[in-house]
């Protein structure tokens, strides 16, 4: 606390004893030790509710963190963004097939000009038929 050495204490205490009295210096000397006591107990008590100040100050600021996580996550819905594009494409869809497709310049040349028509499949065409087998010669067996 005070950077006080022996030899200045010792002069500090034979010049109390000079100015006091040997009769009033234990008096004196166990006033001056109760009024020390109550300094480092109030300064004590100051550190004791400043460090509780900044706990609670500390404690306020991590419940907030935790209160907005919990609304963070309350709030979060994996599913939404997946959920509003399949809404967003449905009604397109149902758009889209509400509505008559739109033409290009292109599209009316080609819509105007029939097209061509196909061979109807015919009906009496005969499937091809597999070649016969080749008949074996007949040998002729010698009696013999």
């Amino acid at each position: 606390m005070f950077d006080i050495s022996w030899t200045e204490f010792l002069l500090i205490g034979v010049v109390a004893l000079i100015v006091i009295g040997p009769k009033e210096l234990p008096a004196v000397l166990r006033t001056l030790g109760q009024y020390t006591r109550k300094v480092r107990s109030m300064a004590a008590d100051f550190q004791n509710q400043f460090q509780e100040a900044m706990r609670e100050a500390e404690m306020a600021d991590l419940k907030k963190q935790v209160d907005d996580i919990a609304t963070d996550i309350k709030q979060y819905d994996p599913l939404k963004d997946v959920r509003s594009e399949l809404e967003i494409t449905g009604k397109d869809i149902q758009t889209s097939l509400e509505t008559p497709a739109l033409m290009t310049a292109g599209d009316t040349v080609a819509a105007e000009t029939p097209a061509p028509e196909l061979p109807a499949p015919a009906t009496d065409v005969a499937a091809p038929q597999a070649p016969e087998p080749a008949a074996e010669p007949a040998t002729t067996r010698q009696a013999g």
